[in-house]
């Protein structure tokens, strides 16, 4: 039986779907482009915007990257490529494809190999963020409009408020690092220290240049430390 996770099929879906994303990248980019020179702005200065964001994008993609091969023992390339390079996220996806799998008695951590499954693990993890795109285009003015009032009517509170759902999602995602062995546990802990220093260097030395460079760098640095780690001890896990 041909493996149905990297099929001609779904390779073809991917490249078209990056093809589109690519073209509606440069959509924008000549519009912006041709707007800028309606505000009298000069070649040299967009030129200098673009070339700039360019090279602050590349790193953050690296976070992408790693997500999507992160994926990829499992689920095979274009599922993940697909996902990721459009409106996903390894924070949301990972669970997704975890929790489908689980429903069939299996897990991510393994190759999925039964079409049955995966169907079920794409479904799940395509599914899911379609609600979220419908529910802003609903809701997200009377959301932004709600913050924004909280915001100035108590800043503390409201930024109290949303730093306590940020933990609470991040929270719900240390139950599998800290379950998953000695080295899930010290990529979280060299993950969490790297983000600290980076931390501590955009808030209190003031380069918010490296905003861009903390996600990236703190996942390279975790899955570094577990590979030494496996690589030093053999593969042990706990």
């Amino acid at each position: 039986m041909s493996d149905i996770r990297n099929s001609p099929f779904l390779f073809t879906v991917g490249a078209f779907v990056a093809l589109f994303v690519t073209i509606q990248s440069l959509v924008f980019i000549a519009g912006a482009w041709k707007e800028g020179k309606r505000l009298g702005l000069s070649a040299t200065i967009m030129r200098k915007a673009l070339s700039g964001s360019a090279v602050f994008s590349v790193v953050p993609s690296i976070a992408i990257l790693l997500a999507v091969l992160t994926l990829a023992g499992a689920l095979g390339l274009p599922l993940p490529w697909i996902r990721l390079s459009v409106v996903g996220a390894i924070t949301y996806e990972l669970p997704a494809a975890e929790t489908a799998a689980q429903a069939f008695g299996t897990t991510v951590k393994t190759s999925i190999t039964d079409p049955t499954v995966f169907s079920a693990i794409a479904w799940a993890m395509s599914i899911g963020s379609v609600f979220a795109m419908i529910l802003i285009i609903i809701f997200a003015k009377s959301i932004q409009s709600g913050i924004h009032k909280a915001q100035i009517k108590d800043t503390a509170w409201s930024g109290l408020l949303i730093s306590a759902m940020f933990m609470g999602l991040i929270s719900a995602f240390l139950g599998n690092a800290l379950g998953g062995g000695l080295i899930s546990i010290l990529a979280l802990l060299s993950s969490a220290a790297v983000m600290a220093l980076f931390g501590l260097a955009i808030k209190k030395a003031g380069f918010k240049q490296l905003e861009n460079f903390a996600m990236p760098v703190s996942m390279l640095s975790g899955m570094a430390v577990a590979a030494l780690y496996a690589l030093a001890t053999g593969g042990v896990a706990s």
